[in-house]
């Protein structure tokens, strides 16, 4: 009887151990994580507290071709166990996801498309006062010899998008734009983005001319009003750079990429197509993806650029979103790192030895004490 009490005990004693481990590292572990970032410090203009802004990029939720179910599972529970806990601690005001929300969006069926978004929009559900922008990126709509008016219209459906456009918030303005049709051959779907963009940009300088003369007034006369403060111009690909060779910090490409030269529009924008960005708009700041790693760079001296980590773990160990206090004229951001998917599993691994052990230790002493047993 002593016996079968000692075993039936080390059963439910293992059986807890199992879930406390499997509580805190798929639930609870992003809590203390989180909670170590922080909202920079914010300038507040005009008696307007800066706005509260959410960064991250390419989810790529797995589909129906290449998406093994188990895999699916495990990174869609991480991001979503991320993103709710970062929204419950941090409260920001707009989240904006910098494209390629799904892995196989430039190929799904109606049907997959609809399982998709549906669990998209259960992963990254968010409370009302809380607004959620999503740009497209070459793995939602395809590359541009993939994209079709059919596959645009449908994200942009689903997303309220359009592929060029300014919105302004607390007197900040974000010029959203879709990168994958910067190819400028002139296709028609390209041609239009950009001259949406030409438009948008005229808008823009309207607004910042401050007392303009008669003859800009004139100019000016019918544009749309906008805050005059300079833009943020978020997209998908990078603006262009030859590679990432002098990108520093812990969550840059690996060294064995790092040197690998960029395609044009390809890995990155063209030249002509990142010119036309900078004249027209003269972003104070540019954030993209597309890469999945980190880089930071200045574009001829005054235009500094921040690529956003992949927020799945299933393209890095490390993946990580960036938060931005944003005024009309200043800008301060901090990147917040999620759970290392290499801590947990060595959690997984140390509990599963430690417990084998226990086991194989108390299994000897109950063999031992049986054997002394009269």
């Amino acid at each position: 009887m002593p016996i079968l009490e000692g075993r039936r005990g080390a059963v439910i004693l293992s059986a807890l151990s199992i879930i406390s481990v499997f509580v805190f590292c798929e639930y609870i572990i992003y809590y203390p994580t989180i909670l170590q970032c922080h909202w920079p410090r914010g300038h507040e203009e005009d008696g307007v507290p800066a706005l509260r802004v959410l960064f991250l990029a390419d989810t790529h939720l797995l589909g129906a071709i290449r998406g093994h179910w188990f895999d699916k599972l495990r990174r869609e529970w991480q991001m979503e166990r991320a993103f709710q806990t970062a929204l419950w601690l941090l409260q920001p005001e707009i989240v904006f996801i910098l494209g390629d929300i799904f892995d196989e969006g430039k190929w799904s069926s109606r049907q997959d498309w609809k399982h998709d978004v549906q669990r998209f929009l259960r992963m990254f559900r968010h409370p009302g006062d809380t607004e959620l922008i999503v740009l497209v990126g070459n793995h939602d709509v395809g590359f541009h010899y993939e994209m079709n008016r059919y596959k645009l219209d449908r994200f942009e459906r689903l997303f309220n998008y359009t592929s060029a456009k300014i919105l302004s918030r607390k007197g900040v303005n974000f010029v959203l734009v879709n990168s994958v049709a910067m190819q400028g051959d002139g296709c028609s779907i390209c041609q239009a983005v950009e001259d949406q963009l030409l438009r948008l940009s005229q808008d823009l300088n309207c607004s910042l001319q401050g007392l303009p003369s008669y003859a800009v007034r004139e100019q000016c006369r019918g544009r749309r009003s906008l805050p005059p403060s300079a833009p943020i111009l978020l997209q998908h690909y990078p603006l262009y750079r030859v590679s990432d060779a002098s990108c520093s910090g812990k969550d840059v490409a690996p060294p064995e990429e790092r040197h690998l030269l960029f395609k044009e529009r390809y890995d990155v924008l063209s030249r002509e197509a990142s010119k036309k960005l900078l004249r027209w708009f003269h972003p104070r700041l540019i954030l993209s993806g597309h890469t999945h790693s980190a880089c930071e760079v200045l574009h001829e001296q005054k235009y500094p650029e921040i690529s956003v980590p992949s927020f799945s773990w299933r393209n890095r160990n490390d993946p990580s979103f960036i938060l931005g206090t944003i005024s009309p004229r200043h800008f301060a951001l901090h990147k917040c790192f999620l759970p290392e998917e290499s801590t947990v599993i060595g959690v997984y691994c140390a509990t599963s030895i430690t417990l084998a052990l226990v086991l194989a230790v108390h299994s000897h002493s109950l063999r031992a004490g049986k054997l002394k047993s009269p």
